[in-house]
């Protein structure tokens, strides 16, 4: 066996996703599955959403009290609504849907259109989030989300320049 050369050597590193980028795939995935799960879900019980709604609502509280209430009240809002126009809501998650899963294989397998997408999708949102973050009141989810785009914004951004893409 030959030993690679410094420069083969950081080629071969280059052509291939780091782990990090892995993770962000995953969560990508992550991310679709859950969309799917919810127009499964709507798609399900979009005639009987309202007693649906009510008796979730009602064991989120008897079991977690308080916590995430936000959330939750928003969660029911957008199922409301999307059990009215039902059709348009399943199309739009699966669009989202498509667009998690596209964009977590082309991370996986370190395309270089899947780190743009990467760093633009996340880093469109973040002044979004510090938006909503200073003008509502103390919320660790808004907190979290926003500190994990950021996070996902640093590890992209940071791959591509490790191959040389900015």
């Amino acid at each position: 066996m030959t030993k690679l050369s410094r420069q083969e050597d950081s080629q071969i590193q280059t052509s291939e996703a780091s782990e990090s980028i892995k993770v962000v795939a995953i969560y990508e995935v992550v991310k679709g599955i859950g969309a799917l799960f919810g127009a499964v879900a709507l798609w399900l019980w979009h005639k009987d959403m309202q007693h649906w709604l009510s008796t979730a609502t009602h064991s989120w509280h008897h079991y977690f009290g308080q916590l995430l209430a936000p959330q939750v009240a928003s969660a029911v809002d957008l199922a409301q609504q999307a059990s009215k126009n039902w059709t348009l809501f399943l199309l739009l998650i699966f669009a989202y849907a498509s667009l998690r899963f596209v964009e977590a294989y082309g991370l996986w397998h370190d395309k270089t259109w899947a780190y743009w997408f990467g760093v633009i999708g996340y880093g469109i949102f973040i002044p979004v989030e510090l938006y909503y973050v200073v003008v509502s009141p103390f919320d660790w989810f808004k907190w979290a989300i926003l500190l994990l785009n950021v996070v996902i914004v640093i590890v992209v951004y940071r791959n591509m320049k490790r191959k040389g893409l900015i």
